[in-house]
């Protein structure tokens, strides 16, 4: 799903499925994998380097979304949405109230429409967004409150909502 400069080992890709905080989930039928999301709580404006192994003895501050792939023919199902909604759900109950991510290879406009806004990226933080490509894009939301609808936003501190 990715080009080759993105692609990570087998063991960073595996240590993100055993952290404390872990949202990876998946979408499958009739035993193949349609779609998966790797999500877990990290520190907030700090995303882990590309291909890092990850240790857990992180305290976890934000739902970090690490991957979001969906196979061609599950695309038009919603299936990202969906795996979307049930982390952000289940970071909500651990009391995570925000989302952040990085996005790659022109994905911005999709996470856009699910509520992520490009805030102002920090000096600190820009040699990492810079680490995962043209045209990477850090972009962060606040998550929905239980019972709020999946587009029902909140903005961040420091934003005006209006992104």
């Amino acid at each position: 799903m990715y080009p080759g400069p993105l692609l990570e080992e087998p063991e960073a890709f595996a240590s993100r499925l055993h952290l404390p905080q872990s949202y990876c989930l998946a979408a499958v039928c009739d035993g193949r994998l349609i779609a998966y999301l790797l999500a877990h709580g990290w520190p907030s404006k700090n995303p882990p380097a590309l291909d890092a192994v990850l240790s857990p003895a992180r305290q976890s501050e934000v739902l970090y979304i690490h991957d979001l792939a969906v196979a061609p023919f599950g695309r038009g199902l919603r299936l990202g949405q969906r795996l979307l909604q049930r982390a952000f759900e289940l970071a909500v109950r651990d009391k995570l109230t925000d989302a952040e991510l990085i996005a790659v290879e022109g994905a911005a406009p999709y996470w856009r429409r699910l509520g992520f806004i490009e805030p102002e990226v920090p000096d600190s933080l820009r040699r990492k967004v810079t680490a995962y490509g043209k045209g990477a894009r850090w972009m962060a939301r606040a998550l929905p409150l239980c019972g709020s609808p999946w587009s029902g936003e909140r903005t961040l501190p420091g934003s005006s909502g209006s992104d």
